[in-house]
């Protein structure tokens, strides 16, 4: 007789226990980061009922399978309550995959490398901004936290590194669609990181000489359709967490740089669109800027994190389905992680911000935003935002990203519950004159990330 030591209700008790009493660090069988450290693979971090949808959901869910509103049912306490909604109710379906267990297959190689490296010596100093060790100094690079112990050491981590790469250009195609599902705008974008601090791949490391007060330089820039064609935009953070970006912003109709306000981040940058520069990974405001950080919720979750890359098609672009006419929602592959862990959090520096607070969901491996559902003032489910990532390697296809294989984002859902509109991004291998997807290209900051580049792009 085969004895089972861990039933169907030992993770839910051990999450449970862990909520109310507060027990922070991922894992349930050992910690997460010690088996990660030990041989790569979360593997023994957690028992099998985690680590296959067909044991979790004792055989009605198995890879390979496709969720619609005919089986939700089965893995509704998987979901974040929107994309809950949105199968049971427009028609949305989520293909299955297996639980990825390696762990270099779930962020950038060096990131991962760097994590391992440097675990142990990230603190907050006294006014909570990330430090390393005793100097004092910026934090050097990689997860400062990959054993968070906090709701705010989560939302820290995330916030000083986006995409995880010291400077990333990914090449944008944008649908805005409207509560009847007709496309009312179609943009090309390009949008751009770089960090100065933290640096792993980019020289000098781990700081961009006289800019370590800095922590990153983002910029966007549209290059279609013809009537916002060179209107762009450039944040430049500080690495002070109290402090707002600066915000400039290149208009074709006036031919100058104007400073924005900065604090206006709830407001979409072009017509038709339902995302916010606040949504921008989860964390597009400055960490203080938030406050009353604190987990609500640990568990399971279905989620987009590997392979999701659509390499089928020459520029990566994805199929779509579902909605009234067919085409809300992006095709997107999910598969069951492990340890999610909910953060909830309130905008505390925006007096008149239209929503009350935010709900994160995070994949407890790598600290990675997987879902995000705002609440407006009356608390009620306001607007969404879930991406997908992949490693961009699919058989013998492959994005190289130096030695190893392309990470990223592939596709965002920015859903407005109240109004039923709907933004999807896709990240595409390229837009027009020439602006291609890539990583850790020391040109991007000329290219990209000055005011001057802002008229170039503007002009050009």
């Amino acid at each position: 007789m085969h004895l089972i030591r861990y039933d169907a209700g030992y993770s839910r008790r051990h999450f449970l226990r862990k909520l109310a009493t507060g027990v922070a660090g991922a894992g349930v069988l050992m910690p997460l980061w010690d088996a990660i450290a030990a041989t790569g693979d979360i593997s023994k971090a957690y028992p099998d009922e985690l680590l296959s949808i067909e044991a979790y959901t004792k055989g009605r869910i198995k890879p390979g399978d496709e969720i619609s509103a005919a089986n939700v049912e089965s893995v509704k306490d998987l979901l974040e309550p929107i994309k809950y909604a949105q199968i049971a109710t427009m028609g949305r379906r989520l293909k299955v995959a297996k639980t990825t267990t390696d762990i270099m297959r779930l962020s950038p190689w060096e990131y991962l490398e760097a994590t391992v490296r440097n675990r142990g010596q990230a603190k907050f100093d006294a006014r909570g901004n990330v430090v390393a060790g005793a100097d004092g100094k910026p934090w050097i690079g990689g997860n400062p936290f990959p054993d968070s112990q906090s709701a705010i050491e989560l939302f820290a981590g995330l916030t000083l590194s986006w995409g995880r790469h010291d400077a990333s250009f990914y090449a944008i195609k944008e649908d805005d669609l409207s509560p009847q599902g007709d496309p009312l705008f179609h943009y090309e974008a390009g949008w751009a990181e770089l960090s100065p601090i933290a640096r792993i791949s980019l020289e000098p490391k781990p700081y961009w000489t006289g800019h370590e007060d800095k922590l990153r330089f983002q910029s966007i820039f549209f290059a279609s359709p013809d009537n916002v064609k060179g209107t762009s935009f450039l944040n430049i953070w500080a690495y002070d967490q109290h402090t707002f970006p600066e915000l400039y912003g290149y208009l074709p109709a006036f031919k100058r740089i104007r400073q924005f306000p900065t604090d206006q981040r709830f407001e979409p940058l072009i017509p038709g669109s339902s995302l916010y520069l606040s949504d921008a990974w989860a964390a597009g405001d400055p960490l203080y800027t938030w406050g009353n950080y604190r987990i609500v919720g640990r568990g399971p979750a279905l989620a987009g994190v590997c392979g999701d890359w659509h390499s089928q098609h020459p520029n990566w672009e994805r199929s779509v389905h579902g909605g009234p006419k067919g085409q809300t929602f992006f095709d997107t592959t999910v598969e069951l992680v492990p340890e999610a862990i909910v953060v909830e959090a309130e905008p505390t520096g925006f007096p008149r911000a239209p929503i009350s607070k935010k709900r994160v969901w995070f994949d407890a491996r790598t600290s990675l935003p997987i879902a995000m559902v705002s609440y407006d003032r009356r608390g009620e489910a306001y607007r969404s935002f879930d991406g997908a990532f992949a490693l961009y390697q699919n058989g013998s296809q492959s994005v190289m990203d130096g030695k190893h294989p392309y990470w990223s984002w592939t596709h965002v859902h920015a859903f407005d519950l109240q109004t039923q509109r709907m933004t999807r991004l896709q990240q595409v291998r390229t837009i027009g004159n020439g602006h291609n997807s890539r990583a850790n290209d020391p040109g991007m900051y000329d290219r990209y990330l000055t005011n001057s580049a802002l008229m170039r792009l503007g002009n050009g």
